[in-house]
């Protein structure tokens, strides 16, 4: 996992500089903070490639007001789960109802109390930080703690995209553990989930471009994709892992072509103007490719 490491961005929205800088000095100690005068600065800070963790946004304001705001930012799929807290003055809390209705998660009244406001925002961001880690998980396989399936699928769609767009090609490895199924009866389960995690960490480890990704694919098979990779490029990262998870002297008294743990690898590359551009063909050819290297003696490489 991930974790976290960088301030937080606190966007305060408000045209009224004194309040800015109020809220300013509250946060900046543990935060960083971005201050923005004019609604549409605001709308362009938050869709940017930086955008903020939560926003404090003022209702009364010349042109745009909160409400106009927020109805923007929740309507926008790439700031709709940004949190939105309300700054107003205690006689306009009536219109709390209509604050909550477009999106809003909390209100913070003026004149400002301290440790209330600064209570309120950290209640938001924690409680954004859990939703993040949650969403994370959904995408993590629980026993080797790589990506997994759903993940999988997420980024072969994005990454055969890219490839179309770039003109550029896209190689694809499916990984098995040789004779894993003996290697199960022989040590047990729980020896058996132990080297499924090694290898994927292994695996994980033998990419060396930022682009390339690693996913469980079920059982004891792991999915590559390599961005911008060709037949040779792809062949070298297979041989990569091959020999890193013979390296790993793990024993394997019962398998019929090594004295330690082993894979076959498939590998298959598309091109950009291949016919048979889209996931699931590409998967069923590395997949034909990852049977021959079986059939033909496992512990190898095979293209197709």
């Amino acid at each position: 996992m991930k974790i976290k490491n960088k301030k937080e961005k606190i966007l305060i929205v408000d045209d009224n500089k004194e309040n800015i800088n109020i809220l300013m000095d509250l946060f900046r100690d543990h935060y960083k903070i971005v201050p923005a005068i004019h609604p549409k600065r605001a709308l362009e800070i938050a869709v940017s490639d930086s955008p903020p963790d939560i926003i404090l946004l003022d209702i009364l304001m010349p042109d745009m007001d909160g409400y106009e705001v927020c109805n923007i930012l929740k309507n926008n799929e790439k700031t709709k789960n940004i949190p939105i807290i309300f700054v107003t003055a205690v006689s306009e809390v009536m219109d709390a109802a209509k604050g909550f209705a477009l999106g809003a998660v909390d209100y913070i009244t003026k004149p400002f109390h301290p440790p209330m406001v600064r209570a309120r925002v950290d209640i938001q961001l924690n409680l954004k930080r859990k939703q993040e880690l949650l969403e994370e998980y959904a995408f993590i396989d629980a026993l080797t703690e790589i990506p997994n399936r759903r993940r999988l699928d997420e980024i072969f769609d994005k990454e055969l995209k890219r490839s179309r767009r770039s003109n550029l090609p896209l190689s694809v490895l499916m990984i098995d553990i040789d004779f894993f199924k003996k290697y199960n009866d022989t040590y047990g389960h729980g020896k058996g989930d132990e080297t499924l995690k090694i290898l994927a960490k292994t695996i994980q480890e033998s990419l060396q471009r930022a682009g390339d990704f690693t996913a469980r694919y079920g059982g004891e098979e792991f999915i590559v994709i390599l961005p911008y990779s060709n037949q040779e490029e792809a062949l070298s990262i297979a041989k990569i892992i091959l020999t890193n998870i013979e390296q790993l002297q793990i024993e394997h008294s019962e398998s019929s072509v090594s004295s330690y743990v082993t894979v076959s690898i498939g590998c298959h590359t598309v091109l950009p103007e291949d016919e048979e551009n889209n996931q699931n063909i590409i998967i069923e050819t590395t997949d034909k490719a990852l049977y021959q290297a079986k059939k033909n003696g496992r512990n190898q490489i095979i293209f197709l």
